[in-house]
């Protein structure tokens, strides 16, 4: 099994953390139930203007059903997050190297 990690990363409006931070963690609690492909997920808080929510997944049909076909490319931005944004959502994914 590949875990694919996806990183998106949310550059913030001066003066919308703090609003940007509780819609997003509200909004991402429930993520685990909806999609049992995700098998960790974290938010990760660089304040006054950036935020991480990385999410590891079991494989790419997964990401499939949680961010449609273009999931290498389209981040998924949930409603009203625009206004909110300093710029567009960058999404990246990784997978993890052998140390052995």
């Amino acid at each position: 099994m590949t875990v694919i990690i996806r990183v998106s990363e949310a550059r913030i409006r001066p003066g919308r953390f703090e609003a940007f931070r509780d819609m997003i963690v509200s909004a991402v609690r429930e993520f685990p139930s909806l999609y049992p492909g995700l098998l960790d997920h974290e938010v990760l808080l660089a304040p006054p203007d950036s935020l991480l929510y990385v999410s590891r997944w079991r494989g790419e049909q997964d990401l499939v059903d949680y961010a449609g076909e273009r999931w290498r490319d389209e981040p998924v931005v949930l409603p009203g997050e625009d206004e909110y944004l300093a710029a567009p959502l960058r999404v990246r994914h990784f997978t993890v190297a052998s140390l052995s």
